[in-house]
Parts: C-alpha cells; structure tokens; sequence
C-alpha cells in the first residue's frame, strides 16, 4: 500500500493510504474532531497528502461547539420520533448550547421536553455513529422532498450567511452533505442535511446534556414566514460542567436586572409605549443621574467638548455618512414631512460630521473630541428585545474624535484608557479585547480600499497588543465604514459582557468632505474615531444590576443611608443625624411605618441599602449611631461625626461597602 505524508503537530509522518484522524488520535476519547489544514474536520474522513492536522478536545472552543451541534442532531432525532409529522428547520450550536427549530402543529409543553429528554437518553445509550455523506442538490432535494425548510437551504446555500441565523451549519458555498445516525449493526436510524462536522459517538454526550426551554421563532428570523417551535438544550464535556452551569443560571436569575428593576422599584417597560422601550422610576433616575454626571465630568476631563443634537433628521443625511441602505435593517421606518422623508437617528455621528464641517478647521485644533448623550433609536427584532440589556431606544455616551493619519493611534490608546479607568471605577476589573474586522469573503457589505482596512486594523490591533490585554479576533464583526476594537468585560459571575467600543472611520470623512488645513496649507482629510463608553446608559445600567445583584455600591445606590429607629420614640433624634448627612450631600430615607423593628429590618434588607442606621436609647444617651451591614454584621456606638465621616469616604472613594469587617 502506497504511503502518503501528513503533519502532526508539527511533526511530519509517513502513514498508509486510507489514514484517518481516528487512526492517528482515536485512543484519546477527549479528541472528538481534527482540524485539517485550518478546517474541522470528522476523525473518520480520509486524510489527504501533505494535510496538516490537529486534534481537537470535547473541552475546546471548537470542540465544544461539535458537541452541542450534535446534541443538537439527537434533539431533532428525539423529535421525529415522537412526532413523525415535525419539520425540521434549522439547528446550529450557539453560545453555552444549541437549539432547533420544528415545525408542529401544538406548541411543545414542559411535559413534552422531560419526554424529549428521556428520548434523548435512549438514543445516545445505543452509541449511535455520525456518517458524513457527499450528495448534489438534486439528490438532497430528491432525499430531502418531505422537508421543505431544508430544500429551501439547499437553494440558498450560496447565500448562507444572510439565509437565516444558523443557516450556515447546515449549508454554505461548495457541496452539500447529509449525515446519517448509524446503529452499531450499521442500520441507518434517521439523518440530517448538515456541514458537520460531528463527534464520533453520540454516547459521549453521555449524561451532560439537558432540553432546557421552548420558544416561537420565525423561519430564518423574518416575521413575515411561518412561526417555527425552538427548543433550546445544552451540552457539556462532563455532568460537572453541566452543574456548574445550571447553578450559574440559577444565580444569574437571581440577578436579572429585570425582577431587580421591579423590585427595587428602578425602572419598568410599560406595555402602552412598546417594545423595547423603558421608563427609569425616581429611585432608578438616581442610578442613571450618576452615571451621567460621572461619564460628562470624565469626558470633560479627557479633552472632550460637550455638544447635543436632535432626534431626527432628514433620511438624506444618513445616505451621505453610508448608513443607508447598509443599516437600514436597524433603522425605523421612514416618517414622509412636509415632502421629505425623516428618520428617527439610530447613531449620533452623522450630526457630529455636520458640527465639525461648520466652519474651516485646522490642525492645530486637533484632535477635536465631540461628545454627548445621544438619545438613538434601533429597530431591534422583538425576539431580541431583552429588558435594558437590548432596548430600542437608548442613550449613548457617544463620542467622536477627529485627527490626523498620524495621532490615530494616540488617540485610540487615550480612549482605550479611558474605557478601562471608567469600568473599575464601576466595580468592573476583568476585560479582555476583542478586534472585529472586515469579511473579505463578503467584501461588498464594506466601504473603502484594501489600503484603507489594512491601515486601520494595524493601527486598531497595535494598540490593543500595547495595552497588555488578551486580544481575541472577530473575524467579519465589522462596521460596514471600518473595524472596531470592543472591551468585553466580566461580570461577578464569569459572564462577558460587550461594553466599549473604539472604531476607525476612513469612510464617513470622505463621504462629508470633512478637511482640515495641514501645516503646510493643504486641505487634508481627517480620520474618525468613534467611541462609546458605556455602549448605552441603558444597557449598563442593565449590567450593573445584575453585576452586583441590586446592591450597588453606596455612590450609585438611589438611597445610601436608611434609618430605622428602634422604636417611634427615637424617629426624631434620628432624623436629625440624617438630616446632617443630607447637608454632606449624602441620600437619606427614615422608616417612620407602623412596622415593627424587625420588619424593618427586612424592609431594609430587601432594598439592598448599603447602610442602615439604627437609633436606640443607648445611641441616643452616647451622641451615637449604630450601622447595619447588607451581610447582617453590624458595628455599634459609632459617634455621629465619626457616622458621617465614614459614609462619606466609601461614597467618595466609590467603594463597595457590604460588611462591617
């Protein structure tokens, strides 16, 4: 038998005709897929001379998603099992698990998932097989005529990345592929139109998989097609791994912004102003006054002028910055005044654009830094549309700086700089980076010369490294007018969160023949570097509630200091304490209710207030408070100048303040 050559991590070997990535890794069972010159691969297919290969573990990123995605597959088998009449839709792995989409005539039931999963677990026990096969569009078609979402796949697999979310992990440019569930005896079960690839045996999902919810969903996410059922699942190397994650869900619902809104009586999504849209109650306009005042000051600080700009504007000048029609998708629709077509404005840069182009410009102005808080509004999806964290209308601590070529990539370490002093300012200290740039598989969705991207990513992506941060790639996550470099920050419970955006514009000071006079007394066009703080006021207030569970620290919580006396008896030599803490600038409430002391203890537990001053005859003979801590712990006699002194230091240091130790 002929031989052929092969690299192995790194080293090059000589194997048989016929070698496949099982024969080289398949002892190892944590080796579920090969990756094969760059692309994952089956362990069973054939390997091809000179291929490069890597194995690719259960507990890898990559590894990770073949397993949900054929978690996945199992669901859909489960499904037509109990349901021949189900059509299948789409079925790609996602974040933390995976879903699928079905056809049904009822909804599913959570007594129809606890069956769908006892489903499951009988499949995956028969060790079943995954068997890639190669088939043209006439045979999928032919295979597929009782499943007419997939034959609409297969007519649009040239065009998979704008088919429908998820689209792509079923088909894409080049052949089409139909993988087959094989029992032990070789008998084929059920199969799938699938790009794979899959893990070897479905007995290594094992145990560690759970059917988690169901959902309405429409076909390829367009509201005008068929309202689909989507169950969603997860899927981990190990039943550890899979409690580990079900109790961090159980912590994160603890933490949904949403209930604590309600709760705490912050804000709310009143059903008479629409989806998407929310109203900040008093105590929450505390919270959002906060972060207003604070973002304005820094902004200030760091070289930013202050500016404001309308809601609206003729949708003219959303065609000249390039918005439209590449995000018309986010934009609302059109309102026709006076014989023009007005947009409500989804970015505030097009305004900023006009301001700088108000009058001539020089260098020796430059950098010019634009800021405001930008009140925008995107058409966002309703199944997208998720309390403060996505919203349709939100406000932007939205700036823009203007250079030359040349400060660029000063500017961009300022503002990197400034996006990380002002999260661990908010309690916020785990980040990494992440650097989108442009699909060069799809390079009509972007504006601008190969020239333009390369200098803009090098310059994005130097300043990035020279932070010091871990910098992941976003291959394709782009702004159509140019790459972005995001802060991705970690919440108390491991979550990311994308904040902070930092984005180089070579396009839209073309497009506004915005110049400036060089030294030399030429007209030079400047760069544009967009950047958003908080990425929304909204969203990180969103993140902020669920980052500390409600209980903010005492500079942002709505009431820092709560009175509860011991009795009625002591309501006025209490309120006077308070009252000279009020004049320090500090946020005061007395409980002065029928309840008892006890209640009011619970009361001010429940509201997370991060002091609670309490008064009873021994304080008051000693000239003395005594506090109580979220945590229960207490510290008693604190004389009153002492009381103050301290609430004032952990307001002004921006402390978090739980206990008493």
């Amino acid at each position: 038998m002929s031989a052929l050559t092969i690299h192995v991590a790194g080293d090059e070997r000589s194997v048989d005709q016929g070698t496949t990535a099982a024969d080289l890794f398949g002892d190892d069972r944590a080796i579920v897929v090969a990756r094969v010159d760059g692309e994952l691969w089956d362990l069973d297919r054939v390997l091809p001379d000179g291929a490069v290969v890597e194995p690719v573990r259960i507990d890898e990123p990559d590894g990770l998603m073949v397993l949900r995605h054929s978690t996945a597959h199992v669901l859909a088998q489960a499904v037509q099992q109990v349901n021949p009449d189900a059509k299948l839709g789409i079925g790609p792995p996602i974040r933390d698990g995976f879903y699928y989409d079905f056809d049904v005539e009822k909804p599913f039931t959570p007594e129809d998932l606890k069956n769908l999963d006892k489903v499951m677990q009988k499949i995956i026990n028969e060790g079943q097989t995954f068997h890639r096969r190669e088939v043209s569009d006439g045979e999928a078609l032919r295979e597929l005529a009782g499943e007419p979402y997939k034959c609409e796949l297969v007519g649009l697999k040239s065009n998979a990345e704008d088919a429908g979310e998820g689209a792509s992990a079923e088909v894409g440019e080049g052949g089409l592929t139909i993988y087959d569930n094989l029992r032990k005896d070789g008998t084929r079960v059920w199969g799938d139109l699938c790009r794979g690839p899959h893990i070897p045996n479905t007995k290594l999902i094992g145990n560690a998989y759970k059917v988690m919810r169901s959902a309405a969903a429409y076909w390829r996410g367009d509201q005008a097609n068929q309202q689909l059922q989507r169950v969603y699942g997860t899927a981990w190397p190990t039943k550890a791994d899979l409690t580990a994650y079900l109790d961090r869900l159980a912590e994160a619902e603890k933490r949904d912004h949403r209930k604590l809104g309600a709760e705490l009586d912050l804000f709310s999504f009143p059903d008479e102003l629409g989806s998407g849209l929310a109203v900040f109650h008093p105590k929450g306009g505390v919270i959002k006054r906060e972060m207003e005042d604070y973002v304005r000051r820094r902004h200030l600080e760091e070289g930013f002028e202050y500016v404001g700009t309308p809601h609206i504007s003729k949708d003219g000048l959303f065609h000249t910055s390039g918005h439209l029609p590449y995000y018309a998708d986010t934009m609302f629709p059109p309102m026709e005044f006076e014989g023009a077509n007005y947009r409500l404005k989804a970015m505030n840069c097009p305004m900023h654009n006009l301001i700088f182009r108000s009058r001539g410009r020089s260098y020796r102005e430059l950098p010019l830094r634009l800021f405001e808080f930008g009140g925008v509004y995107r058409y966002e999806k309703s199944g997208v549309v998720h309390g403060l964290t996505r919203v349709r209308g939100m406000t932007q601590d939205d700036s823009h700086s203007y250079v030359t070529p040349e400060q660029a990539p000063a500017e961009i370490k300022h503002l990197l700089n400034f996006c990380l002093g002002l999260f661990r300012d908010f309690g916020l200290d785990d980040f990494y980076l992440e650097l989108s740039t442009r699909d060069d598989k799809h390079k009509d969705k972007f504006i601008g010369s190969e020239e333009d991207w390369a200098i803009a990513t090098e310059v994005l992506e130097k300043a990035c490294l020279e932070s010091g941060l871990a910098l992941v790639p976003d291959p394709g996550g782009a702004a159509f007018y140019g790459p972005k470099v995001s802060v991705q920050a970690k919440d108390a419970i491991g979550r990311t969160w994308q904040l902070s955006t930092i984005q180089y514009d070579f396009s839209q000071p073309k497009g506004f023949q915005l110049e400036y006079t060089a030294a030399d007394g030429s007209r030079q066009q400047p760069v544009m570097i967009h950047s958003a703080k908080f990425g929304s006021i909204e969203r990180f207030i969103g993140v902020l509630t669920e980052h500390y569970a409600g209980a903010f620290p005492p500079w942002l919580s709505p009431v820092q200091v709560l009175g509860v006396p011991v009795a009625e008896d002591f309501n006025d030599y209490l309120w006077d304490v308070l009252a000279q803490m009020k004049k320090q600038g500090i946020r005061v409430e007395l409980d002065e209710s029928d309840d008892r002391f006890p209640k009011k203890i619970r009361n001010a537990s429940k509201a997370k207030v991060p002091f609670v001053l309490i008064a009873g005859e021994e304080d008051r003979s000693n000239n003395s408070v005594s506090f109580r801590y979220r945590d229960g712990s207490q510290e008693n006699g604190v004389p009153i100048d002492a009381a103050i002194a301290k609430v004032r230091a952990a307001i002004d240091e921006k402390r978090q303040v739980s206990t008493a130790s």
